[in-house]
């Protein structure tokens, strides 16, 4: 009985044995083979953050007129330098933006045609995608044109000076002077021609986490 049950935990230790050989194998098997290295770069966590303000000079690609194209018409400028935020390059140059005109203002008497044109997303050289919040800049509150029209007449008004002047003094002197009357002509419709530069500008901070790879 003794020989039976020493044969049998004799057995059952061998068994184990083999189990663990045969899992140690299929472990170092998989180690051996050839997996590519995978390596991504990227700044630490907290990225890199391009502030509301900062303007990027861009190049207009194709024309945008308020006589041709309506609201919602989709728009592609290109940067024109690198902007750097410290040493790290956030924005190379010709990436790419992409956007739509937002509003539009058709010409009326007086004033000339307007239009806002709102920056949606940008695309580095390397293919990264990022949504942003920003308009083309102009000094009138982001409006493009809305200027003041000219006047459409002119009326002429007599000048008179303070000494008299003449044959013996009797008339005083006076000069015709001509002032813009309180009419003005028709407005007329505006247009951002291709390859004209422009100024983007952020209106949102933008977290940049994606390190750009020549």
């Amino acid at each position: 009985m003794k020989r039976v049950l020493s044969i049998s935990l004799i057995y059952a230790f061998l068994c184990a044995s083999i189990l663990c050989v045969n899992a140690t194998d299929i472990q170092q098997a998989q180690q051996k083979q050839d997996l590519p290295e995978v390596k991504v770069d990227l700044r630490d966590q907290a990225g890199i953050e391009l502030p509301a303000g900062l303007v990027i000079p861009v190049l207009n690609m194709q024309e945008v007129s308020t006589q041709t194209c309506p609201e919602g018409y989709k728009t592609k400028f290109v940067s024109t330098n690198d902007i750097f935020m410290g040493d790290a390059k956030v924005i190379p140059e010709n990436t790419e933006f992409y956007g739509y005109i937002e509003k539009i203002n058709e010409p009326v008497i007086g004033t000339n045609a307007s239009m806002k044109i709102k920056i949606t997303k940008m695309i580095l050289p390397d293919g990264y995608e990022q949504y942003i919040k920003a308009y083309i800049y102009t000094a009138n509150d982001n409006l493009i044109g809305g200027e003041l029209t000219p006047p459409s007449e002119w009326v002429k008004m007599p000048h008179y000076q303070d000494k008299y002047q003449g044959i013996a003094w009797i008339h005083r002197g006076a000069t015709l002077q001509v002032r813009p009357g309180g009419r003005r002509s028709m407005g007329v419709h505006t247009s951002v021609p291709a390859g004209e530069r422009e100024l983007i500008i952020l209106v949102a901070p933008i977290n940049m986490s994606h390190t750009y790879i020549d």
